[in-house]
């Protein structure tokens, strides 16, 4: 298993400034593309529109100001990634606070992976200057909740009823939050 920057594997590499390279990110976006929407359109765990369209859909994930992480198996598929950027934006009085969302492709949950590259994510965004990192809206039902708990996260608070879950009817959204 590899994690990297999107944009920097075998597709793509770095620019003379240093960034990930656009066909790298085309690449690995087009890897990235099929689970989001699965995971997305499932209504369990993000609260974006589950018909949101591609193009939005890569802005939101791979955006100004975000730092895309993804995993690779064996094979150079990528099964996982996370999405990194200052909480509400570059250059707010935030942005000392990291904001996060992650993603594992739905056929690979369950190996570890989530978790091996929430530790990766955790100890980048520390070395990226982020004082702490908050998940503004992480649905109570989900499971990864046991996980970021396990991490040090603590729920600040939750939103009652604030999520149209697809199985569960309305469940709150927690605020999750941990120091770097």
């Amino acid at each position: 298993m590899l994690i990297r920057d999107a944009g920097t594997g075998k597709n793509g590499g770095l620019d003379g400034n240093g960034r990930s390279s656009q066909d790298g990110l085309d690449a690995d976006w087009s890897q990235i593309w099929p689970f989001w929407r699965k995971i997305v359109a499932a209504r369990e765990t993000y609260a974006w529109a589950p018909d949101t369209p591609e193009e939005k859909a890569r802005a939101l994930w791979m955006g100004a100001g975000k730092r895309v992480h993804v995993v690779e198996d064996e094979d150079g598929v990528i099964v996982a990634t996370a999405s990194v950027g200052p909480n509400y934006g570059v250059g707010g009085p935030a942005a000392h606070i990291a904001n996060a969302g992650f993603m594992v492709d739905p056929d690979h949950a369950g190996r570890g992976v989530g978790r091996r590259l929430a530790e990766h994510v955790l100890e980048q965004a520390k070395a990226d200057g982020y004082t702490g990192m908050v998940f503004n809206a992480v649905v109570e039902t989900n499971p990864a909740v046991r996980l970021w708990t396990s991490f040090g996260f603590t729920i600040l608070g939750t939103v009652p009823d604030a999520y149209e879950h697809a199985r569960h009817g309305r469940v709150g959204l927690h605020i999750m939050y941990r120091a770097l």
